[in-house]
Parts: C-alpha cells; sequence; structure tokens
C-alpha cells in the first residue's frame, strides 16, 4: 500500500498540478458539452469563443505541469506549426490540438477517458430521450440519401442518421478500450447485436461495418490475448493506414476516363479502375470531390503546402480533409505521428489502442467525423496524450522507469 501511495504522488504531482488536473477536467468538460450540442439540432453562438476558453484552461493546465527541455521543444516546434497554420488558413485546430496533448502529461488518461465515455453516454441519451418524447430534436429523416431514392432514416435526435451511428461507433470503441478485458464472450454477441440493432434504424452501411469490425477486433484481442504482443499486428495496422492514406490520395487525384464527353453522372467514370470500383459503392462521395463545387474542392489542385483561407468546404472523405483543410505538410506530420503512436502502442502491448486506431483509419477514408474542429470527440487525440513523450522519446530516462513501475503496479492490482 505505501508503494502505491508513493507512485500514486509521482503521478499526481504537487498542489499546482492537481490545480492543473482541474483545469484539464474543466476543458474536456467543455469539448464534451460543445459536440453534444453539434450533435443536436441547436447552432451554438457561442462556438467559437468556448473553444477559446478550452484552449486557454488546457494552456493554463501546461503551466502547472513539470517538463523536460526535450518536451518544451517538441511543444514549441508544434507550436510554430500551429501559429503557421492560423496565420496562413485562420484555423486554429492545430494549436488547440497541441495544447491539449501537451496538458495530457501527466494524467492518468484512462481514467479521463472513462469521464468523457460516460459524460458523452449521457449527452447522446438526452439528447435522444428529447427526440423520442417530441421535446426538441427531430426523430427521423425522410429524403435521398444519394442512393437515388427516398428513405426514412431513424437520427434519435442526433441530426443525421450516419451521425447517430457514428457516435456509438465511437462510444463502443471507447467502452471496449477501457473494458475489453472484462467483457465475457457473450458480451461481444450483445453489442454485435446492438449494432445490428441500430443499423436497421439509421441503414448506415459504413457506421454498421466498422462498428462491427471494432468490436471483432476487441473479441479477437480478448480470446487471442498474446497477439498483442506480436509485432506483426501493429505493422500491419501500420500498412493498413498507408493503405488509407495512398487510396485517399488516389481519389483526390483521379482523372476521367474520358472528360470530354462527362457530361451526364452516368458518364462520368474514373481512369483508375480501383478508384472507380469504390466510388460504386461510396454514393457520390469520390465523384463529389471533384463536381460538387466550381473549383473541384478538395482535389489535389486545391492542395498547397499549408493550405489556404478559401479551403472551407465540408465533404465526407476525412484523410483528404486533412491535406485540403490544413496542408501537405501538416498532413504528412499527422500521418507520421500516427505512425509513431502505432509503433508505442506496440511497445505498450496496447492491442485494443491498435484495433481503434485501425478502424477509424479506414472509417476516416469516407467519413470526416475525426476531422473537424471538435477535440472531444477524436480520441486518438487522448491516445497521443497518453503516449506523446514516449513515443517521440522525450522522456528522461527516470521518468520512464518510473512511468513504467506505475503502470504495471496499476496491471498487478487489477490481477
Amino acid at each position: 500500500m505505501q508503494l502505491k501511495e508513493k507512485f500514486q504522488l509521482i503521478h499526481k504531482g504537487t498542489g499546482l498540478e492537481k490545480i492543473g488536473l482541474w483545469l484539464l477536467y474543466f476543458s474536456v468538460t467543455l469539448e464534451i458539452i460543445i459536440v453534444i450540442i453539434d450533435k443536436s439540432n441547436y447552432t451554438n453562438p457561442l462556438e467559437g469563443q468556448l473553444f477559446r476558453i478550452t484552449f486557454l484552461l488546457a494552456a493554463g493546465k501546461v503551466l502547472c505541469t513539470k517538463y523536460s527541455l526535450k518536451e518544451w521543444a517538441a511543444m514549441v516546434l508544434f507550436g510554430i506549426l500551429g501559429l503557421i497554420s492560423y496565420k496562413v488558413t485562420g484555423r486554429n485546430e492545430i494549436l488547440r490540438i497541441v495544447a491539449f496533448v501537451a496538458a495530457c502529461k501527466g494524467t492518468d488518461v484512462k481514467k479521463l477517458l472513462k469521464y468523457v465515455f460516460y459524460l458523452t453516454t449521457a449527452g447522446c441519451l438526452l439528447l435522444v430521450f428529447l427526440s423520442v418524447t417530441g421535446i426538441y430534436g427531430g426523430l427521423a429523416l425522410e429524403t435521398d440519401f444519394g442512393r437515388g431514392y427516398r428513405q426514412v432514416r431513424y437520427c434519435l435526435g442526433l441530426g443525421h442518421p450516419n451521425a447517430l451511428h457514428c457516435m456509438f461507433m465511437m462510444l463502443v470503441l471507447l467502452w471496449l478500450y477501457l473494458y475489453h478485458e472484462k467483457v465475457e464472450w457473450y458480451g461481444y454477441l450483445v453489442l454485435l447485436g446492438m449494432n445490428y440493432g441500430l443499423y436497421l434504424l439509421t441503414d448506415s452501411n459504413t457506421g454498421m461495418l466498422i462498428t462491427a469490425c471494432g468490436i471483432i477486433g476487441g473479441a479477437i484481442m480478448y480470446f487471442l490475448k498474446r497477439l498483442k504482443e506480436k509485432k506483426w499486428p501493429y505493422v500491419a495496422g501500420a500498412l493498413l493506414l498507408l493503405a488509407c492514406v495512398g487510396f485517399s490520395v488516389m481519389a483526390a487525384d483521379a482523372g476521367l476516363a474520358r472528360p470530354d464527353e462527362a457530361e451526364t453522372a452516368d458518364q462520368r467514370k474514373f481512369d483508375n479502375p480501383l478508384v472507380q470500383a469504390a466510388e460504386e459503392h461510396l454514393n457520390g462521395r469520390i465523384i463529389d470531390l471533384h463536381y460538387g463545387s466550381i473549383r473541384r474542392e478538395g482535389t489535389t489542385a486545391t492542395w498547397s503546402m499549408f493550405s489556404r483561407p478559401e479551403n472551407q468546404n465540408y465533404f465526407d472523405m476525412g484523410i483528404v480533409r486533412i491535406f485540403y483543410w490544413y496542408g501537405v505538410i501538416p498532413g504528412s506530420i499527422c500521418i507520421l505521428l500516427l505512425l509513431a503512436l502505432l509503433r508505442q502502442l506496440y511497445k505498450e502491448k496496447d492491442g485494443m489502442g491498435l484495433v481503434m486506431v485501425s478502424v477509424l483509419a479506414v472509417y476516416t477514408v469516407v467519413e470526416a467525423h475525426l476531422v473537424s474542429v471538435y477535440i472531444g470527440r477524436n480520441y486518438i487525440l487522448f491516445l497521443m496524450g497518453m503516449y506523446g513523450s514516449s513515443m517521440l522519446g522525450l522522456n528522461g530516462a527516470r521518468e520512464e522507469y518510473l512511468w513504467k513501475a506505475y503502470r504495471l503496479l496499476g496491471k498487478m492490482e487489477r490481477i
């Protein structure tokens, strides 16, 4: 017991750092509230001001935390990247992400993620309750969802059927990340049943398939416990990420087989057979990049090193949006950081972290849920906050030893 208390003292730090911890929790709470408001039918007129407050709270946590010189140097470099992005595009997301990830230093991030899970779940259930009772929010939408015919699909107060299934997917992935080692075999069957039941309401193919992959991945990590200790699954995850990026670049750069004859939608066929085959199953997501706007927003013709102020369009393909919104240099750094995260997940033997990153990489090819101004709904950023210093090699030897000892103690306690 004494040893545990000593490691907890190391982890929690001084009274100043405890104040910083409260600031971080306030920041995350506000981020989640903003996410829930965004999912509702209400338009938040104070969203920009609230984001500034969350940034200041996270920055306050940074000022209350001890960092090594290497960590300060990394923060300055990433901060400069964020300032350049803000100066060129007017977007402050990179600055906010840098502050948030740095603020996670010295924090029990898994405990923070539990708080995020329960708060987000409560917020989503509140929206569902309000819509079902008719108090506020739409219950369903009836329109043509890009499939050539009208449908009635349920959104249960979350604005769009895809958004409803997406939030379910994210909460399932987060719950599995936190608790998959304690789930009995039938728990995975229950989750699959819930996923299919929701699919009957939303008819969201992508959300249903990615959620199913996440559940099956969690089950594999549960039943084949030694798999998370092997290197090849993490290498496969890295290759999958690179394949997703490669396909997204091809889609953004695809040319038409007969551009002079492509006057109607039926005549618009891509010269790349892989892109054309994917387009036939993606409800116009790729063709929208090329014909959804006058400037063909999102195609490689609109990319630049640090993007442009006019690059403000919204479209579904998330990885493409990273390079379009923020530029080739920030986008490339983002991919490198994800590869570094996968490497660190292997070192930590974090199998469910691998599952989360892998399935969300595939999801982000066709949906842009994670590529937005909302930090509170991107759980990969929390993983980066948890492993950031280690994955970049910024921890000192003594600090790394103490942190590993603390984690080992936590594992022994669970046993």
